[in-house]
């Protein structure tokens, strides 16, 4: 990696993947929603908005040339532009090792939807932000709604009280940094309920608030221990401990159990049947450390279960 000044206050790097890559494809989980304030998709870039240790970042990526020879380069703004660039490896999924599951050997042993999706997705990395805080509020505002009405408490919320992104030459317009978290602690509770976030909710994000310091200091240990760190602290539970460490550390093998649709959908993939939670980890039980890229690799496939009866309505508890 070379890093060079590519205007005032801006530093650039770029890098080579090895194999097949996917930019687009490798961050589109990290998007809460096409009208996510964090992260943009727009003009063939992706861009983001950030804080680390040295201060905010806007970072902006992109990818040139074809699946299997490509340059992702990157160029960062603001007082945290050095470690934002820093951070870019790991960030969008390069040192997301998929060799042990893309050989022959593992191949046979996956499931035929499983072998399909990887055919269609072979771009495919694991991204991971490190970022504890700002993936912790998103998975507690995804609690229990459906992603209609996670999406919009997001937008708002950022919008409302998170902070411009450093000034960057073409950036969107809608970019914004999240919240602090000292200004998530002073988000005033009618303003959650504008959001559509309810009390347990809200309070769930105060505490992460709370402890922020504590939560960044998870992105350093493995996943039992993120996992046990996270479920220590009220209203975070193994749900959402896993829905995070997909995003924070691209874990390859979390499992997001007690989620609405995930264990139906894989018994449907696997067995042409609906299961719960139980029967989802015994089906998935010959692919310990990697279930998730089993899971992401079914819904890559194409394939939908069934659906039954009338779909979960968003609630608009603004005006109760």
């Amino acid at each position: 990696m070379t890093l060079t000044a590519s205007m005032p206050a801006a530093l650039s790097a770029e890098w080579e993947p090895v194999g097949a890559y996917s930019l687009r494809a490798s961050l589109n989980p990290l998007q809460c929603g096409p009208r996510d304030p964090t992260v943009v998709f727009a003009d063939g870039a992706v861009w983001l908005a950030f804080r680390n240790d040295d201060g905010a970042a806007t970072l902006r990526l992109t990818q040139r040339g074809s699946l299997r020879s490509s340059v992702v380069h990157a160029t960062a703004w603001g007082p945290g532009a050095a470690p934002a660039v820093e951070c870019v490896p790991r960030l969008i999924g390069l040192f997301d090792d998929w060799d042990a599951f893309d050989s022959p050997e593992y191949q046979e042993r996956l499931p035929e939807l499983a072998r399909k999706g990887r055919y269609l997705q072979p771009g495919l990395r694991l991204p991971a932000t490190g970022r504890m805080l700002d993936a912790v509020v998103r998975v507690i505002l995804e609690q229990k709604v459906t992603g209609l009405e996670a999406k919009r408490a997001w937008r708002y919320l950022v919008t409302r009280f998170g902070d411009p992104a450093p000034a960057a030459r073409g950036a969107p317009r809608q970019l914004r940094l999240p919240p602090t978290p000292e200004q998530w602690r002073r988000v005033p509770s009618w303003e959650w309920h504008r959001a559509g976030v309810d009390s347990k909710r809200s309070a769930a994000a105060l505490r992460a608030a709370g402890v922020a310091s504590g939560l960044e200091r998870l992105a350093a240990l493995d996943a039992a221990g993120v996992h046990a760190g996270l479920c220590s602290i009220p209203g975070i539970g193994v749900w959402t401990a896993a829905e995070v460490l997909q995003r924070t550390h691209g874990c390859p093998d979390s499992i997001s159990v007690g989620d609405f649709h995930l264990a139906a959908f894989v018994g449907a993939a696997l067995t042409g049947r609906r299961t719960d939670d139980a029967g989802m980890l015994e089906l998935l039980e010959p692919w310990a450390g990697q279930r998730q890229r089993v899971v992401r690799m079914l819904y890559a496939s194409g394939f939908r279960k069934q659906a039954f009866g009338p779909r979960l309505s968003p609630e608009d508890h603004r005006r109760r």
